[in-house]
Parts: C-alpha cells; sequence; structure tokens
C-alpha cells in the first residue's frame, strides 16, 4: 500500500530508529517496502538499511534529486517520504489508514496529501515554539518541513512533477505545488531528534 522513502547520509542510529517505528506498519501490510537513498555514507547506515531488508539506491547528495530517484522505484500507489531524524508515534499508520480510506469513500483518492504534525523529543520553550511555528508555516504555505513527512499518491506526486533536483528545499517545493486546498494534516506525530531551531 505505501512505499516509505528516505534520504540518507550518515544517519546509522537515527534510521534504525526511523525504521523501528515502520516495523508495526510493515508486519500488518501497511508498509509494502522502504527505499533508502544513500548519498555516501562513511558510518554504518548502509548496514542498518540492508539488515532491515531495505531497497538501497546510491544518490547524488542532492536531495531532491535523491527524493525523486527513490519514488521513480516505488511499486506501491502510494509514497510516504520521511526525514531519517523522524520517528513516527505509535499508531500513526491507522491514522494514514484511514485517511487513505475515506479518499477512496469519497471516489478522490488520488486528490490529496497529508503531512504529520511536528513534535521534538526535547523538552522546554524552543520545542515548543518550532512545533507552533511549522504548524503555522504548514498550514498557511502548504510547506510541511521535512521532518513532518508526506503521504501524498504516485499519482498526484507525478502530476505536480515530483521533487525537483533545482529546488533549495525540495519538500516545501513540492508541497506548494500540491496546495494548501489539496493538503490535510494528520493529528499523529512525527517526532524529531534534531534540536529545535
Amino acid at each position: 500500500m505505501i512505499s516509505v522513502i528516505l534520504s540518507t547520509r550518515n544517519d546509522e542510529l537515527a534510521l534504525a530508529h526511523a525504521l523501528a517505528a515502520l516495523v508495526p506498519a510493515a508486519a500488518d501490510g501497511m508498509v509494502r517496502e522502504v527505499i533508502v537513498v544513500d548519498s555516501g555514507s562513511t558510518d554504518g547506515t548502509v548496514a542498518v538499511a540492508d539488515a532491515a531488508g531495505c531497497k538501497l539506491v546510491e544518490g547524488t547528495g542532492e536531495r531532491g534529486a535523491d527524493l525523486a530517484r527513490g519514488a521513480g522505484l516505488a511499486r506501491s500507489d502510494w509514497l510516504l517520504f520521511l526525514s531519517p531524524d523522524v520517528m513516527l508515534e505509535p499508531g500513526w499508520q491507522r491514522e494514514a489508514r484511514d485517511f487513505i480510506d475515506r479518499l477512496a469513500m469519497a471516489g478522490s483518492g488520488a486528490t490529496r496529501a497529508a503531512s504529520f504534525r511536528l513534535a521534538h523529543a526535547g523538552f522546554g520553550w524552543r520545542s515548543r515554539l518550532a512545533e507552533t511555528r511549522a504548524a503555522l508555516r504548514a498550514r498557511l504555505l502548504a510547506a510541511p518541513l521535512p521532518e513532518q513527512g508526506l503521504l501524498v499518491p504516485s499519482s498526484l506526486y507525478r502530476a505536480v512533477g515530483g521533487h525537483r533536483a533545482e529546488a533549495r528545499r525540495a519538500e516545501s517545493d513540492l508541497g506548494r505545488r500540491i496546495g494548501r486546498g489539496r493538503m490535510s494534516f494528520l493529528r499523529a506525530r512525527a517526532i524529531s531528534r534534531g534540536a529545535a531551531a
């Protein structure tokens, strides 16, 4: 049902955590495959991806081009782009499945995308402020941050031109082309291990 695509470079520990959060969804058939596009990692990133059964692809180091390459190899009708620095909270797959099922029942299965709510693993006001800024930015500009993930039908992804190699912020650029009217925001959280800016 879903192909998960991650772009990595020296993300060994983060990738292990991100993949662990996908195991329940893979066990119930929600996640069909995980594609890791790696841009020359020198740590154990490739070993982690290989041990988890991910499809490994050599990347260029240009995020937009790498994500587009991963999407081009995906076999599912739905694509989920994730940052390796993110763990999806338990139960995320139920909400994602409900979102996909609602679109199918409404007869509009390939017309909307979704993003998760950003949460920072850290404590304190800086983390909460970063979460609030991300929520406002995503809703006002239809430009979710890479840490929020993006769940999109492969047909919609292709229709809007996918990730562009030349885009400075590949995920935000894609979100703007999908448009605010076609973007939904799920209640499930994507928990970022990175420090709040």
